[in-house]
């Protein structure tokens, strides 16, 4: 028994270790200013020219939110695909969050006259998000238990094992990423990632803290691990179908009645 608890758990600790959600490969990282990038993720799309400004925007109300945040504990997705945005230099990003708030209160502390003079807070100076990305995940959920649970059942000498295999959080991570634009409300493309997750929650300094903060957990634990390598994917899906974006034609011109003929 112990030999075979030895040759498993080496076996799935090499496992971990070569799986793409801990390699590094897929991990979003580095910086961006402007349309130039330091060291980001190598298997992200580049655009040469620039197709719009837009808006990353959640539905936080959503059932995969609500697990994202309370069961896998990890923060909003909206700074991960924002840096993935600006480092592919195809869209400018503009704030349409949380700090919208802090933007219009200086302009309210301009309005006041408590700001000095010449600080340019004036009116006409925000630019418009002419498009609106939309992310959303579909979680897949595994077997009750599973191996994580065998392993951590042995305890005693052998608790080790159980607490590096830890649980399975879920199975499979589907990331779609819908692009809208804002003065037509017209769905202009859409695209699904995923990564199969068949690694395991970490427990000795392998999972790193809740992940709230920054990227926090979307580069520290496998879970965050396998839904940014998601993100990824679905993200250089959409952009290779952009690249070859064609308006959709209705014979008689948009919302003006369809041709698809309404029985008596």
């Amino acid at each position: 028994m112990k030999n075979v608890l030895t040759a498993l758990t080496l076996a799935l600790t090499v496992a971990l270790a070569s799986s793409p959600a801990f390699a590094g490969k897929n991990d979003p990282r580095g910086s961006a200013a402007g349309r130039n990038s330091n060291n980001s993720n190598p298997t992200l799309e580049h655009c040469d020219r620039t197709l719009g400004t837009v808006a990353v925007v959640e539905e936080q109300d959503g059932d995969w939110y609500r697990y994202l945040t309370s069961d896998l504990r990890l923060p909003s997705t909206i700074p991960v695909i924002r840096m993935l945005i600006q480092q592919s230099n195809c869209f400018v990003v503009v704030e349409r969050g949380r700090a919208m708030r802090n933007m219009m209160q200086e302009r309210e502390l301009m309005n006041s006259g408590e700001l000095r003079e010449g600080s340019n807070f004036g009116r006409g100076q925000m630019v418009a998000a002419d498009y609106t990305i939309n992310p959303s995940i579909t979680f897949s959920q595994s077997d009750a238990g599973g191996i994580g649970g065998l392993i951590g059942s042995f305890g005693g000498k052998w608790g080790a094992a159980g607490a590096l295999i830890g649980g399975l959080k879920f199975k499979k991570a589907e990331t779609m990423l819908t692009l809208i634009d804002n003065r037509s409300g017209v769905q202009l493309g859409i695209a699904q990632g995923n990564a199969t997750k068949t690694d395991f929650a970490l427990g000795f300094g392998g999972g790193g803290g809740s992940g709230f903060g920054g990227l926090g957990g979307y580069t520290s634990t496998p879970e965050g691990k396998a839904i940014a390598a998601a993100f990824v994917n679905a993200y250089n899906n959409l952009v290779v179908s952009l690249r070859e974006y064609q308006a959709q034609e209705v014979d008689g011109g948009l919302g003006r009645g369809g041709n698809l003929p309404v029985g008596e």
